[in-house]
């Protein structure tokens, strides 16, 4: 027969086993949890760099772009006809290149970014002009942002904004990147209208979705890599000139390529 302290003993070992029992499955759980988290996690991104990369190459877009070359070849403007379709194909080949990276150098995003605006300058040349200011603090060759970000707000304040101008010209647009200590802000400036677009029209159905795709991709980048980012938008009144802005900043830590190799 046991005794008590016999009962005792197995009582204690019989528990200790269920105890380890219990937190190995626990463990197991939460391994299991935070690996199908992490894959749903990749998942959504690699699903927002597709949906990114079919907004940037947006059918409506390019039909626009080749029309416009092909109206430029047959009114004899043959100059323009190959400036814009040169810096079509390299605006084409930079999206390509960029498709499946989570980090570009700022360099490489501004390009693109310019070269996007020229062609919509091109096309609507009477309506508006641009600046991009790069501050002299930032690297852009070794400063690394999210690629396709900017240009979705710079496309938002082109078609919503300023092409509703009434007056169809004295548009103003301009980027400003900068920073202030270890954070870089984007802001897109301009001082186009807030007029609505159709709601059931395929370029405000196209440019909510940019937008949006653009806003979640950065919060999914924010979360993985702790860079803070965030969208401001704001309406800026000037009382002595009577006139207002539009302006987006976007903020996010300040990433160069040598903390990436860091980590």
């Amino acid at each position: 027969m046991f005794s008590a302290g016999d009962w005792n003993y197995w009582l204690f070992f019989l528990l200790s086993i269920a105890l380890i029992c219990c937190l190995f499955y626990r463990r197991e759980r939460s391994i299991r949890r935070n690996s199908t988290r992490e894959i749903d996690r990749r998942q959504s991104m690699v699903n927002l760099e597709l949906h990114a990369f079919q907004a940037q190459m947006d059918p409506h877009f390019i039909f626009n772009s080749l029309n416009a070359i092909h109206h430029y070849i047959l009114s004899t403007s043959t100059d323009m006809a190959s400036l814009y379709l040169t810096r079509f194909s390299k605006l084409m080949r930079l999206m390509i290149a960029n498709f499946n990276k989570e980090w570009i150098s700022l360099e490489e995003d501004v390009e693109a970014l310019e070269l996007y605006i020229q062609l919509e300058q091109l096309r609507f040349e009477p309506q508006f002009v641009y600046k991009l200011h790069l501050s002299p603090e930032v690297s852009h060759q070794f400063t690394l942002v999210p690629p396709m970000i900017i240009q979705p707000y710079v496309q938002q304040a082109i078609w919503h904004r300023i092409l509703q101008r009434p007056q169809k010209s004295g548009g103003r647009l301009e980027v400003f990147i900068g920073r202030h200590q270890d954070q870089l802000f984007i802001q897109v400036e301009d001082n186009g209208v807030r007029g609505e677009l159709q709601p059931a029209s395929y370029a405000a159905t196209q440019l909510s979705r940019n937008v949006a795709i653009a806003a979640e991709r950065l919060q999914i980048m924010s979360e993985k890599y702790h860079i803070h980012a965030q969208v401001t938008e704001q309406d800026i009144y000037d009382e002595p000139s009577q006139t207002s802005v539009s302006r987006i900043t976007i903020n996010l830590q300040h990433i160069t390529s040598r903390h990436q190799q860091a980590g």
